[in-house]
């Protein structure tokens, strides 16, 4: 098995690509900053084991993962090696039907718009950057948006937000003045 790597643009967070399904689902992730919300899996755990993660991210068909306090070339064999068994033993990424639920509910007409918009332009950029960004809420003209993976304290995701999430949904959106984290 051959797990392609990627740098993000956030040089704590690195790209892990094992040619295969990571959540199973395309637009479904999850994203864990510590071992308790990682719980339900077993690959999550193993890597919190590492010394240094700080956040394990699953997408579609990559992984990203968050260091703190150490650098990649001490810590990433590590990490290729938990990779590579997890996938050679079968094992699945979760013990558990397991689920972060969606938590926007009934959604009024321009929120909708927002979240397709989001979902069908912006989360495939993101996530070629190993990361994801998901929407919260619509108030008084602001987009609240949570950021995930290499993107969550990316030290350039505030541009990425300013300079491209903002003026997207401006252009499409009348009603959007400003995006927020």
């Amino acid at each position: 098995m051959f797990i392609q790597t990627e740098e993000t643009p956030n040089p704590a967070t690195m790209k892990f690509i094992p040619g295969k399904d990571v959540t199973g689902e395309s637009g479904k992730t999850f994203y864990f900053k510590n071992s308790e919300e990682a719980s339900s899996s077993p690959l999550a755990l193993s890597l919190f084991d590492t010394d240094g993660v700080v956040g394990v991210f699953f997408g579609y068909d990559f992984i990203t993962i968050t260091i703190e306090g150490v650098e990649w070339q001490n810590i990433k064999p590590s990490i290729l090696s938990i990779i590579m068994n997890h996938y050679v033993s079968e094992s699945p990424i979760f013990i558990e039907e397991f689920s972060q639920t969606d938590q926007s509910g009934d959604l009024d007409e321009v929120s909708e718009k927002i979240k397709e918009i989001i979902s069908t332009h912006i989360r495939p950029a993101v996530a070629q950057d190993g990361g994801d960004i998901v929407f919260e809420n619509f108030k008084d003209g602001i987009v609240y948006v949570s950021m995930k993976g290499s993107c969550d304290g990316c030290p350039s995701s505030t541009m990425t937000l300013k300079n491209g999430v903002e003026n997207l949904l401006k252009h499409y959106i009348p009603e959007v003045q400003g995006v927020s984290i």
